[in-house]
């Protein structure tokens, strides 16, 4: 079984930066990816890193999120630069153990999620 923790969110003022963290125990893992979610709206992708450092980013999250990780930790990060109100989301991370040849984007591929962290930005 693997446990994920996030940590990071916080209130910042739009403009700012977040480092997101990810701690996954357990087993060691293949896929992580951090989502967030809107009351109201389905989760949606932010970024997806293999094993291997395959990265995938969502076009909202393009030259300005930065997702990184140390296999050798279980730990993922996301750093958050330049934050708009509309980055105003609960961040989940996930993971899988599985290390699929290329990176997977459906949320229903990652088996294990954190608890959410709360991002709050405000204008």
């Amino acid at each position: 079984q693997v446990h994920v923790v996030e940590s990071g969110g916080d209130l910042v003022q739009e403009g700012g930066s977040l480092r997101l963290s990810c701690v996954a125990s357990g087993r060691s893992v293949g896929h992580m990816a951090w989502y967030r979610q809107v009351p109201g709206k389905e989760r949606e992708l932010v970024a997806t890193i293999t094993s291997g450092g395959n990265i995938v980013y969502s076009d909202f999250a393009k030259g300005r999120f930065t997702i990184s990780r140390d296999n050798a930790k279980n730990t993922a990060w996301l750093q958050m630069n330049n934050l708009k109100p509309e980055d105003t989301a609960v961040y989940y991370c996930a993971a899988t153990l599985r290390r699929f040849p290329s990176a997977r984007l459906n949320s229903r591929d990652y088996p294990y999620w954190g608890q959410g962290t709360q991002v709050t930005v405000s204008s």
